[in-house]
């Protein structure tokens, strides 16, 4: 099995329509964190279609993305600190197609 890092997408895109775009997107590679944040798994071919996929929605002189790596997925324990509304660390979960 492809080794997968943990990855924590987030961005800033000045447009809706590409707003909209961009999150639909990355629904497709990860969880849904927050308004613009999302916890991927990926292996390193999934990255970087990713990232070329994200390149051909923004504008690069008004959007921007952050993409903070956080090591091997399976060995990576987030410690979150959660203020407010009950959050619910994303697991994983097998899909039988």
């Amino acid at each position: 099995m492809p080794k997968e890092n943990l990855y924590i997408v987030t961005y800033d895109i000045s447009e809706p329509k590409r707003w909209r775009k961009v999150f639909k997107l990355m629904k497709g590679y990860g969880h849904w964190l927050q308004l613009s944040v999302f916890q991927c798994r990926l292996t390193s071919k999934r990255y970087a279609q990713m990232c070329a996929r994200l390149e051909e929605l923004i504008q690069p002189t008004e959007d921007h993305i952050l993409l903070l790596d956080l090591g091997p997925a399976d060995q990576v324990n987030p410690n979150i600190e959660s203020l407010g509304k009950n959050y619910k660390m994303p697991t994983r979960e097998a899909i039988i197609v």
